[in-house]
């Protein structure tokens, strides 16, 4: 069952988490919003070149951080607004606000969105090679909680965020696992900053998936009072460059994502080959990491898969979208129409452009 419930004892949110928190709330699945009419833009050209008037707003942070540490933002053949925002939540408000044409995202987004009448399409995919190995979560225990296996999940308290894609992977722990909501309690909490290992801290929640340098301060924090992380084994990689339809139906917006794509692409690549510029020049100098906390974010994310065929990522799409209608009480749809595909083979080109392989 799902328990909504608030939360005492949480730490004081800083600024930015206040502000986000409705954003995030707002963004949960809402049975009484009409589905988007994902518009077909498959027939519609994009222009062979891009005017440099076009200007675009961009929601990927950590992607102006890599054009300009591998010295390729000034070569964007168009202008750009950077906005510093990225994650479903937050794009998601800023599409619906008509100021964003791109960001970057995870899975879950794009299917709430169609289910919440925000009409947007994905295109561009990244996911990690070995992807099991390098997962992007652990599922994080609490000290006592007793849970050694997926398997005894069964009775526990689990954080739960059915807008987010740590919603969607507690929900295939549980398929995992052979149970389902009415086995467990499902305690509804938005996944922001802490929030997360502080629940588990405090032992509000049994079990909550945790993601990236919150794993490693979970268990410096609280590790010596029992605190641990199980591996779910599954893939939790999907990466995406996402956009409203408005603005890949625009002419020269369209052709404007499509360099877009090439840039961030071969960005992924030289963030791979260059991890030591990448640990300084993003995670100490732009997030204000420790050296040792960047260089445990580079070890876990593994290696960029950059796929020319989305032919397996739409496939996998589906069986979100299904797992997420039989769950939520949603109505299913056609994973393709989150997908546009005049753009499937510009990431992949783009890097073989260069001379390596995705």
């Amino acid at each position: 069952m799902t328990i909504r419930m608030r939360m005492p004892g949480f730490r004081r949110p800083t600024v930015a988490s206040a502000l986000l928190l409705p954003l995030l709330l707002t963004s949960c699945v809402d049975g009484a919003q009409t589905a988007a009419s994902s518009k077909d833009v498959s027939a519609e050209r994009i222009p062979a070149k891009v005017s440099p008037d076009t200007t675009l707003t961009v929601g990927a942070p950590d992607l102006k951080v890599a054009l300009e540490l591998s010295g390729q933002i000034d070569k964007l053949p168009f202008k750009v607004t950077w906005a510093n925002i990225s994650g479903g939540p937050q794009c998601s408000e800023a599409f619906r606000a008509d100021a964003l044409d791109i960001c970057s995202a995870a899975e879950i987004p794009s299917i709430n969105a169609h289910w919440t009448g925000l009409d947007t399409k994905l295109v561009a995919a990244k996911f990690r090679k070995d992807p099991v190995k390098n997962p992007i979560y652990e599922l994080g225990i609490a000290p006592g909680a007793e849970v050694d296996t997926i398997a005894d999940l069964r009775g526990k308290k689990i954080a739960y965020s059915p807008g987010q894609a740590q919603g969607a992977l507690v929900l295939r722990i549980l398929e995992k696992a052979g149970l389902t909501q009415k086995d467990v309690q499902l305690v509804e909490i938005a996944s922001t900053g802490d929030v997360y290992p502080t629940a588990l801290g405090n032992r509000q929640v049994d079990a909550a998936p945790i993601a990236d340098v919150n794993i490693k301060r979970y268990l410096t924090k609280y590790g010596k009072d029992g605190a641990t992380t199980i591996k779910h084994g599954l893939r939790d990689d999907p990466a995406h460059l996402w956009a409203l339809t408005e603005s890949v139906s625009d002419a020269q917006k369209s052709a404007a994502i499509r360099e877009l794509i090439k840039f961030w692409a071969r960005a992924q690549i030289w963030v791979d080959r260059h991890p030591d510029e990448w640990v300084e020049g993003y995670y100490v100098e732009d997030q204000g990491l420790s050296r040792e906390d960047g260089e445990y974010l580079v070890t876990r994310v593994g290696h960029p898969d950059i796929p020319a065929d989305w032919t397996a990522a739409i496939r996998r799409q589906q069986q979100t979208i299904d797992l997420l209608a039989e769950e939520q009480s949603r109505e299913p749809f056609e994973a393709d129409l989150l997908f546009d595909r005049r753009y499937e083979s510009v990431a992949a080109e783009a890097v073989a452009a260069e001379g390596t392989s995705s």
